[in-house]
């Protein structure tokens, strides 16, 4: 990330977006192996709609990750939209479907993935420029090149 697309770009930024990028990775990972090894899969008896869409973060958390490294827009908003929408998904599986009481390891893991959500969508207003401007060869954000 210290070259072509990312260069000019303040090193918080790049490494927000690289910890994102790892983050989208590790998910992709996660849910490939669930979905190939059975032993992995979750213990609750999902919903169809439910099955479907963990089943689909094999394709839109790579996507996530590719489009954040690539330095495109596409890639923040996206990022949100799985990080929220996986925390949301896995608090209706861990807090409405799992009948345990107190702390769970998926509860645990829930709180992750909203702790990451939140991050994300918070930072996404300081980070959006920098993608904003990606297609600039000076590397600054949009409003820097409009006042310069």
């Amino acid at each position: 990330m210290s070259t072509g697309r990312w260069s000019g770009v303040p090193l918080p930024v790049r490494c927000v977006v690289a910890v994102a990028v790892l983050v989208f990775a590790y998910g992709t990972s996660v849910h490939v192996v669930q979905l190939l090894l059975p032993q992995f899969r979750p213990q609750l008896a999902l919903p169809g709609w439910l099955a479907f869409y963990f089943t689909s973060l094999t394709l839109w958390d790579p996507l996530a990750a590719v489009l954040l490294a690539a330095r495109r827009v596409q890639g923040l908003v996206l990022g949100c939209a799985v990080l929220v929408t996986d925390a949301a998904a896995n608090g209706y599986a861990n807090y409405v479907l799992d009948p345990a009481v107190g702390v769970t390891p998926g509860r645990i893991g829930q709180a992750v993935i909203t702790g990451l959500a939140v991050g994300l969508v918070a930072l996404t207003p300081w980070l959006a420029p920098w993608f904003i401007g990606a297609g600039s060869r000076s590397g600054r954000p949009a409003q820097a090149r409009r006042r310069s």
